[in-house]
């Protein structure tokens, strides 16, 4: 070897063992990423399939009721309660509801006027309410379904979901931002090889961004 030889070698070195060592941490984390978000987006992308189309699928609405009847015990706790407010109904309300309809209404608000107490029980691919006349005790439940697709589209949206359902989605959507930029990493890096790249991912960025110039007004 040449002393001419000897300072270009180390620089080249030097060179590929950085990419040597930002491959692997690409590729480490652009396989962790997708572990993790795989299931998701298969979710997310067929339930945006079934949003895109929801007029076209069919869904057929299904209604149930339940009545009750509040023990005088609790009918009398009511009637200390106030004549307009929005404050949860009291525990001893709530628990009764929880076994008498299987719902859970504690620490949800109300819409209480002096003539009867009501819930609202929104829920994914449904909705439902809960009402009881202050005067007789009198209690109805009312549960409306619209089937899986429903169901599926409103956790696509986060609709009606609760909040571990909306811890999730952050960090899913996390999750498919670090699969997307190690991806992007990884395609940058391998360019050289793949001269298809580059017009690929322009293609990706021109294509939306020209459909939503032209066809969307």
């Amino acid at each position: 070897m040449t002393e001419a030889t000897v300072p270009a070698a180390k620089p080249a070195t030097a060179l590929n063992a950085s990419r040597s060592f930002w491959l692997k941490q690409l590729h480490q984390w652009h396989w962790i990423s997708a572990a993790i978000s795989l299931v998701g987006l298969m979710l997310f992308a067929a339930t945006g399939i079934t949003l895109n189309h929801a007029a076209q699928i069919p869904a057929e609405p299904v209604t149930v009721e339940q009545t009750g009847q509040l023990p005088a015990p609790l009918l009398e706790r009511l009637a200390s309660f106030p004549e307009e407010t929005t404050d949860p109904a009291p525990d001893a309300v709530a628990r009764w509801a929880s076994d008498q309809f299987k719902v859970n209404v504690a620490g949800r608000p109300t819409e209480t006027t002096a003539d009867e107490l009501y819930i609202a029980l929104p829920e994914p691919g449904g909705d439902g309410w809960l009402t009881i006349d202050r005067a007789t005790g009198e209690a109805l439940r009312e549960r409306t379904t619209r089937g899986w697709v429903a169901w599926l589209n409103d956790l696509h949206k986060g609709r009606n979901t609760g909040p571990v359902w909306y811890w999730f989605i952050d960090v899913f959507a996390a999750a498919c931002v670090i699969f997307a930029l190690t991806g992007f990493g990884l395609a940058w890096m391998h360019a050289r090889q793949r001269p298809s790249t580059w017009p690929l991912l322009a293609a990706g960025l021109l294509i939306p961004a020209l459909i939503a110039l032209l066809f969307i007004h």
